[in-house]
């Protein structure tokens, strides 16, 4: 339910996905796909020094938010909507917040690492499948330690997704895990009802943040699967509809 309940020593051996639906793992998702060289997600505003040291300048972006704000200095926020192709394609991006890059951070032990949100929820749950896991954890990066409805929201889908033709029907699931099971079936087709009724989303909407709002909230939109290896961003899957 939040990144404060990861238990490093269970990681080993076992698939972890990494859920900041507003906003980290779906621009993150938005960076790669919009072709930035490199992208590198880093739990710290020092881990972000350290990294953009030991790349060219020139082609290199820093970007994120330390507490909901934007960092002074840095040359973007954490909004998809500012990583177009334009600004990224070819360039290295440096990319930190308060919650979501933690939460990677604290989960670099697992033996595969994914990112995971809205758009890209159901490729996540068909590559988890496929790829004969027998031990994952959908982590909620939650917010300073709170509970959140839009992450857990993109929990819901990844794991409902997973239980499709009863696939999770002999995995052992823990407490949240059954309730993102029944939140999904509850919430069908309802999804962005509940996240416009959460803390975030409503204030996405009071501050004009619509279209924002509407990117991450889309489910279904990317088939691209992501992987943390060795401290980047990497495509592992790249599937197409149908």
């Amino acid at each position: 339910m939040t990144r404060e309940e990861i238990e490093p020593d269970k990681l080993a051996g076992s698939t972890v996905v990494v859920v900041d639906v507003f906003l980290a793992t779906t621009t993150l998702l938005t960076v790669l796909e919009n072709g930035a060289r490199a992208v590198y997600p880093v739990a710290s505003l020092e881990e972000a020094e350290e990294v953009s040291a030991t790349l060219e300048p020139a082609r290199t972006l820093r970007g994120g938010e330390q507490d909901a704000e934007r960092i002074e200095g840095y040359d973007l926020g954490p909004f998809p909507h500012e990583y177009p192709s334009e600004m990224v394609e070819g360039k290295d991006v440096v990319f930190v917040t308060t919650n979501g890059t933690r939460a990677i951070g604290a989960s670099a032990g697992a033996s595969e690492l994914l990112i995971g949100c809205l758009r890209n929820a159901p490729a996540v749950a068909r590559h988890l499948k496929s790829s004969g896991t027998e031990s994952v954890y959908v982590v909620c990066a939650g917010s300073a330690g709170r509970f959140t409805v839009e992450d857990f929201v993109g929990a819901a889908a990844i794991v409902s997704g997973m239980n499709g033709d009863g696939h999770l029907e002999d995995w052992r699931l823990n407490d949240a895990a059954w309730m993102a099971l029944d939140f999904a079936a509850r919430y069908a087709g309802r999804e962005t009802e509940a996240l416009k009724n959460a803390r975030a989303g409503q204030w996405f909407l009071k501050h004009g943040e619509n279209a924002a709002f509407d990117h991450a909230s889309t489910i279904g939109a990317s088939d691209t699967v992501a992987a943390v290896e060795e401290g980047q961003l990497r495509h592992i899957v790249m599937e197409e509809h149908g």
